[in-house]
């Protein structure tokens, strides 16, 4: 069932992105995520920011109750179809007047050794409410078809990214802000441009995002930009490219170990 209007379908193909300002689960099944995210962050380890939980279900086959969810596959498969792939997903909590910058970048920056084409959806599913008081995230409409861009090298302590677009490559005037109410979400194209700022704010920010990819994207078995390999999931429907997926029943924590180093080292 599609959960996108006519008018929200066209608004995404046109500008990139789209803030979806309805609640996406239940009440129940909502705090039940939050709730779970929370006992997650209780139990990082000191050397691990809350801003750098990345692919959690690679050791937390839970999460797969929401990433597989009806809710958030029936928001994208208007956009990618009904043959649905898992790409990734990413724990991004900003922690209330330290949270780190989120550098301008586009996604599928990272993934160019990863899949063919790069024809990804990020669902960023707000756990906290996201404000422009707290660091949330900024998009630049309709750039998410202009190619792959220049970067620069930036202090990763305090950007969660070791780089950045050059400046003077797009017009931040044009920015436009992604505030959200908890259990709202936004999705973006894979090539729109965005970031967030640091959050100095005294709430915390925090957002879920899932990744998604239609199935006849072929799954390249290379490394992202980060050093880290990877693993996609079947989702919905049927595979269509011949790719090989991870199950959702296993954990993995040789994966998660590999990109949990990578980070540490800057990469």
């Amino acid at each position: 069932m599609s959960l996108l209007g006519l008018n929200e379908f066209e608004f995404y193909g046109a500008e990139g992105y789209l803030l979806y300002k309805k609640p996406v689960f239940s009440p129940s099944k909502f705090q039940a995520l939050k709730d779970h995210f929370e006992e997650k962050l209780e139990a990082l380890p000191p050397e691990v920011r809350p801003e750098e939980m990345d692919v959690p279900h690679f050791t937390d086959t839970k999460l797969f109750e929401w990433l597989f969810a009806d809710e958030v596959l029936d928001l994208v498969e208007p956009i990618i179809g009904p043959d649905i792939v898992l790409f990734s997903s990413h724990f991004i909590s900003k922690p209330a007047g330290a949270g780190k910058r989120v550098p301008w970048h586009e996604d599928a920056s990272y993934w160019k050794q990863m899949i063919s084409p790069i024809e990804v959806v990020t669902v960023w599913l707000a756990i906290d409410d996201s404000t422009a008081e707290n660091g949330c995230m900024y998009v630049i409409p309709r750039t998410q078809h202009h190619g792959f861009s220049e970067y620069d090298e930036v202090d990763i302590s305090k950007n969660l990214f070791p780089i950045e677009i050059k400046q003077g490559r797009f017009d931040e005037s044009r920015s436009v802000p992604c505030e959200l109410k908890a259990n709202e979400a936004s999705l973006h194209h894979s090539g729109l441009i965005h970031g967030s700022p640091a959050n100095t704010s005294s709430k915390r920010r925090t957002g879920y995002t899932m990744r998604y990819m239609p199935a006849t994207v072929k799954a390249l078995g290379g490394k992202s930009e980060l050093g880290h390999p990877h693993l996609n999931y079947l989702a919905r429907g049927h595979d269509r490219a011949g790719n090989i997926y991870g199950d959702p029943n296993k954990e993995y924590p040789e994966l998660a170990r590999y990109v949990s180093l990578n980070r540490r080292r800057g990469r």
